[in-house]
Order: C-alpha cells, then sequence, then structure tokens
C-alpha cells in the first residue's frame, strides 16, 4: 500500500470528566465490549481496509442481519477495489440487490475507481484522503481511518450519539441532527492512544446497537448503569420532538425500488411496459420516480426507449 504522511491526531478537547473517571469510564466500556462484542467479519484483524469502507457504506441505515450475507456476497465478487472498478456501475447496483438506498452503491463504484486509479488500487490509510473520495463523507471517512487504519478520529454514529447523550450529558435521546456540541464532546471523550480510541469507538457504537437501545433500552444489562447521567436523573423523558417511523408503503421509495428490482432482474434493457407493470396504481408517480432514478444516474434511458441500470 503507498503511504501518506499520517495526520495529526485530532487534539484533545476539554474533558466533560475528570480525569480518573474518563480512565475508568473507558476502562468499563472496553471491557464489557471485549465480552460482549459480535463476532463480525469487518472486524477481524485479517479483514482488509477495502472491507471496512463496504461495510461502513453498507451499514448505513441498514441493520447488521441484513448486511451480513450481501457484504460477503460482495467482497467474494470485487475482493478488491479494482476488481469493482472494472466493472460498470450497473453491476455494483445490480449486486446492492434489496439493502436500500442504492446510491450508496454507486457511491461505492465511483470510491472504487477513484482508488484504482489515485491510490494505486489500495484504500488511503490517510483521513483527508479518504474524505476526498468520491460518495465519502465525514463519518465513513472517520471510521475506516479509524477502524482500518487505527487512527484517532472521533466516529460518531446514531448509536454513538445515543450512549453520550444518555450516559454523559443525562438526555433521553440525542438532538435531531448531529451538533457541533456532539462532535466535541465525542473528541473528548476519545483516548489518547490511537489504537485504544478506536476500539473505544467501536465499543461505545455496540453498547447503543445491543443495550443501550433507542425504544427499549436494556439499563440492567449496561455496565454504565451506576454512572449514567440519564438513569441518575431518574430517567427523564425526551423533551424534544417525537421521532415519526418512516412510513413505506406508497412511498416514492417504494415505488423506485420496484422499478430499480425490475431492471435488476434483467438481462437487458427494459422496455416501458415492463415498468408501467410494476406500479400500475399511479402512473405520474412512476414516471415521476423513473426520472428521479434516471436524474440520480442509478437508470440509464436508451434511444430506442428502453432503460437499463448505468453501464459508464
Amino acid at each position: 500500500m503507498p503511504r501518506t504522511t499520517a495526520p495529526a491526531p485530532e487534539p484533545l478537547a476539554a474533558a466533560p470528566l475528570p480525569p480518573g473517571d474518563l480512565a475508568d469510564l473507558h476502562r468499563t466500556v472496553l471491557d464489557w465490549y471485549g465480552s460482549h462484542a459480535r463476532d463480525l467479519p469487518w472486524r477481524h484483524a485479517d479483514c482488509s481496509p477495502w472491507g471496512v469502507l463496504v461495510s461502513e457504506v453498507m451499514l448505513q441505515q441498514t441493520p447488521v442481519s441484513r448486511v451480513l450475507p450481501r457484504w460477503r456476497e460482495w467482497l467474494e465478487r470485487w475482493p478488491t477495489p479494482a476488481a469493482l472498478a472494472a466493472e460498470a456501475p450497473g453491476e455494483a447496483v445490480r449486486a446492492w440487490d434489496r439493502l436500500g438506498y442504492p446510491r450508496r452503491a454507486l457511491r461505492l463504484h465511483a470510491a472504487a475507481v477513484a482508488i484504482t486509479a489515485e491510490h494505486g488500487g489500495e484504500v488511503p490509510d490517510d483521513h483527508a484522503a479518504l474524505l476526498a473520495l468520491p460518495g465519502i463523507g465525514a463519518y465513513t471517512a472517520a471510521a475506516v481511518a479509524a477502524f482500518a487504519f487505527r487512527r484517532r478520529h472521533a466516529v460518531v454514529d446514531t448509536n454513538v450519539r445515543r450512549v453520550h447523550a444518555r450516559a454523559v450529558g443525562g438526555a433521553a435521546e440525542p438532538a435531531a441532527a448531529l451538533t457541533a456540541a456532539e462532535t466535541r464532546l465525542a473528541a473528548a471523550l476519545l483516548p489518547s492512544d490511537p489504537a485504544t480510541a478506536a476500539r473505544w469507538s467501536v465499543g461505545v457504537m455496540e453498547l447503543g446497537a445491543l443495550v443501550c437501545t433507542a425504544r427499549a433500552p436494556r439499563c440492567p444489562a449496561c455496565p454504565l448503569l451506576e454512572r449514567c447521567a440519564w438513569v441518575v436523573a431518574g430517567r427523564p423523558a425526551h423533551t424534544g420532538p417525537a421521532r415519526r417511523a418512516q412510513r413505506w408503503a406508497g412511498t416514492d421509495r417504494q415505488v423506485r425500488g420496484r422499478l430499480l428490482a425490475v431492471l435488476r432482474q434483467a438481462h437487458g434493457p427494459v422496455g416501458a411496459a415492463e415498468l408501467a407493470a410494476a406500479w400500475s396504481t399511479d402512473p405520474a408517480q412512476r414516471e415521476r420516480c423513473l426520472d428521479g432514478l434516471v436524474a440520480d444516474g442509478l437508470v440509464e434511458p436508451l434511444p430506442d426507449g428502453t432503460f437499463t441500470l448505468p453501464r459508464s
């Protein structure tokens, strides 16, 4: 792998806890993680940085149970960025199948092309270089830098935000969207040693996924029960806006999924009549969704009036 200059570690922000309490917090979560972590293949020492990158993109808004089989199939077919870059982007969309939010497949393909062309086919180990890859945002860049290369970066997903909000902030739920204050808190809670910081981040993430869950937190099983600011405060109710469950039936997301399913299953271009049969209840909605898929680069219209997954 071409080596790049390692970025300076994130500066130590003002600690939200006294040094002794912070060290004990780290030890408690790390010990719990050592005993309770799920055995996930992208956490194995022999998982490639590419495997970590693929997992992080797939896991966005998608549960582990759905990602596992797709991740294994993806890495078996495309074990390196160059292998994926050599295929048409439509093949990435086809292989994405029903993971949802299929533009993520296009982003992974675009990243694979850039990694192959600009980094010798190896996922860069530098945070800035990761962030410069097409389709890779702040969370994914930090996660790959931390989990694949043991760089010291705060990795803040929904689970991490919830644990921080409850255990340190005393709130039932974090804000609706990531705030600057939450980012500063995550950086302040990081252990100073880069490898330990990476393990801390995945440990907090696992605690949020398995114990400190959104709807039914398993407080008696939490290693932080006695020190959790939210529990100490009497578990005050969430005072912010109610979180609405996302509706699926009849939405544009469902229609887009139906149209893409037809194209994924086809061995060649698909005619307008076949797409019309996929969603006949509202032709205007179907055409709007088809236009949106074309605009997003997920569907390619051909001169003869047929449609296909993107070829280039």
